[in-house]
């Protein structure tokens, strides 16, 4: 807090107009006054006065009461001041803190002298004749103790489909070995260490990378990397659009302004790693996921209970400020894309039937991967004690036995809040999809419908990341490739999700019959939307196979004048390390069978591998 002091012989204010939305109703503070004989002081409440309201309200007010005793003052005005600081506090919390001073003051000041309070969020006109003495102009700073956040106290349970009910520590010898370890690093608080993770070097290799002149935990994204990204992003807005529902696709900003209460709520109650920035005199805040954008539309739609269940779905640009330390390739992040799907549901009952579909969608993505997830179940322990039987239904259907941690109510705006975790393949829990029902984000932003008896009800939103962020999803991908070279078998990644699905390769890339019979290939599958290249470079026809499966493609064609004679081409598939002879119809044919139901996304690369610069990622020697 900053406040300027004034010792005026006569001051006067009044009220013009609105400086803001939200301005104090003038009910509330005189609308104009004047007053002889009085301190003013002028008060700019800041940001950091939020984490301590009451303190910072309590050392001005003994500040501003020892002055006014000692020039035997007959008033005191706090007069709302903006100009005083850049960092401003949000208009609630301003307000907040004014009356606290104001409140202070009355209580220390023996009737000493009148204390009275400027109307806030208003343009005022004033007057000020100022005394002129060595104590006639003063300015002050006050800065609140920091609060130490008190530790929110869990505890922790195993829940199995048969509603049986167990301590972790006991439950560790009939868990399974996956489940044993999502319970000692979350329950039992067991550090796994250091451990080599094999699918940072994947991500690499495919052009997933650190960027150097950027912040911590910011990644850049190489032409492979990027084609991966569009493909997982289309795909996530495909998943939304299955559950059955309707489901909005919109697009926003990433970034709001604190001074707005239900963002300010919303971000205490996220935590405290937010990512904040300061414009002009704007607090703001990154998002860290698409909830902001989408409650901001969701409180301008008339809605009704027919036009319930309602989603609304954005990939999402996200920031989370996450330690330097905690960072990790594909997986922790400080810069992020979340696929944010949010669904209005009449109430929590509607919300754990919609929640069935969720729940398929999410296992199913996960088993196509070869992977398995187990559940974190984060609960309220209000929602524990009333409705658990709708939590034992939620765990039926993920048909394993999952651990619970039960938090106080009302701490968050969730009841439930559910991790889904693989155990990666360097033994570690690996959080990917996500859901929750969310019980206060509606009220706080002011979404609402109209139910059968016509009367405004807040809906409960689920908030959910089918396949959890784009990165945490391609993480996924690239730990289930490693996982297969530990089977013995070849690394390779989904057909639908390879940046480049077939090489063709001339024998000969000087021979133009053979570079014709290329192109056209090429034509053809380019006509299906397949991703193709040639290899045209006057390299050796084994370097050019090497470099093919270096890059995980996933069909290689080589073209030899026995091809160009028999219209064929010789085909080598990664999956199987099968070599196949086949007309080129016949590969078109095989791999929209094995694409179908997947996007389409387009080539990030020139047609022609000679024609490409020398990519310093795929250059990379990496073991895998």
């Amino acid at each position: 807090m900053k406040v300027l002091l004034i010792h005026a012989k006569e001051f006067y204010y009044r009220a013009r107009s609105k400086a803001i939305s939200d301005a104090e109703p003038l009910s509330e503070a005189p609308e104009s006054l004047h007053l002889s004989n009085a301190l003013i002081a002028f008060t700019t409440v800041e940001d950091v006065d939020a984490q301590a309201p009451k303190d910072v309200a309590k050392k001005a007010a003994l500040d501003i009461d020892e002055l006014a005793r000692q020039l035997k003052v007959e008033n005191v005005l706090i007069y709302p001041y903006a100009h005083l600081s850049s960092k401003l506090a949000p208009p609630h919390i301003a307000l907040n803190v004014l009356k606290l001073l104001q409140d202070e003051l009355e209580a220390i000041s023996e009737r000493a002298y009148n204390v009275y309070r400027a109307p806030f969020g208003w343009y005022k006109e004033f007057k000020v004749h100022c005394l002129g003495h060595p104590l006639s102009e003063l300015s002050r700073s006050y800065t609140p103790q920091a609060i130490v956040r008190p530790k929110v106290e869990k505890r922790y349970y195993i829940l199995t489909p048969e509603g049986e009910v167990y301590d972790p520590q006991d439950y560790l010898s009939r868990a399974s070995k996956e489940l044993q370890i999502l319970i000692e690093k979350e329950a039992l608080g067991k550090e796994i260490g250091e451990v080599k993770n094999p699918v940072n070097e994947v991500c690499s290799k495919f052009g997933f990378e650190w960027e150097p002149m950027g912040d911590y935990g910011h990644m850049r994204y190489e032409p492979h990397a990027s084609l991966i990204v569009d493909a997982v992003s289309e795909y996530a807005w495909a998943l939304a659009r299955s559950l059955g529902i309707p489901v909005l696709k919109v697009r926003g900003t990433n970034m709001f302004d604190l001074a707005s209460k239900p963002v300010y709520e919303h971000a205490q109650l996220y935590g405290d790693r937010l990512y904040e920035l300061w414009t002009d005199r704007k607090h703001l805040v990154l998002r860290y996921a698409a909830c902001h954008q989408q409650f901001a539309m969701l409180k301008d739609y008339v809605l009704s209970y027919k036009d319930l269940p309602l989603g609304m779905f954005e990939v999402a640009d996200s920031y989370r400020l996450e330690q330097s330390g905690e960072v990790t390739l594909c997986f922790r992040l400080r810069r992020f894309y979340m696929p944010d799907l949010h669904i209005l549901t009449k109430d929590i009952e509607e919300a754990v039937k919609i929640s069935e579909k969720l729940q398929e969608v999410i296992h199913r993505e996960a088993r196509k991967l070869g992977q398995e997830y187990y559940a974190v179940y984060n609960v309220t322990e209000d929602f524990w004690e009333q409705k658990r039987d709708m939590l034992l239904e939620l765990i039926r259907r993920d048909g394993k036995p999952a651990l619970i941690t039960l938090y106080p109510a009302g701490i968050y705006y969730w009841v439930v809040n559910v991790e889904y975790h693989i155990i990666d393949s360097a033994g570690r829990p690996r959080e990917i999809a996500t859901y929750q029902f969310d019980i206060g984000n509606a009220k706080r932003f002011g979404i609402k419908y109209v139910d059968e008896n016509n009367e405004e009800r807040y809906p409960v939103i689920i908030h959910t990341a089918l396949i959890g962020s784009v990165e945490r999803y391609i993480y996924m991908v690239f730990d289930s490739a490693i996982k297969a070279e530990k089977r013995g078998e070849t690394p390779y990644i989904p057909t639908w999700l390879s940046p480049i699905q077939v090489r063709l390769i001339p024998l000969n890339p000087k021979e133009n019959e053979q570079m014709s019979y290329a192109e056209k290939v090429a034509d053809l599958l380019e006509e299906n939307m397949i991703r193709v290249d040639i290899d045209d470079r006057d390299i050796s026809l084994g370097r050019r196979i090497r470099d093919a499966a270096r890059e995980w493609i996933p069909y290689i064609a080589v073209i030899g004048e026995r091809e160009l004679k028999t219209g064929t081409l010789n085909v080598t598939i990664r999956k199987t390390n099968d070599r196949i002879t086949m007309k080129p119809e016949d590969l078109v044919q095989k791999l929209l069978e094995e694409i179908k139901g997947y996007p389409r996304a387009q080539p990030t690369l020139p047609r022609y591998v000679s024609k490409r610069p020398s990519l310093v990622y795929l250059e990379k020697k990496i073991a895998v």
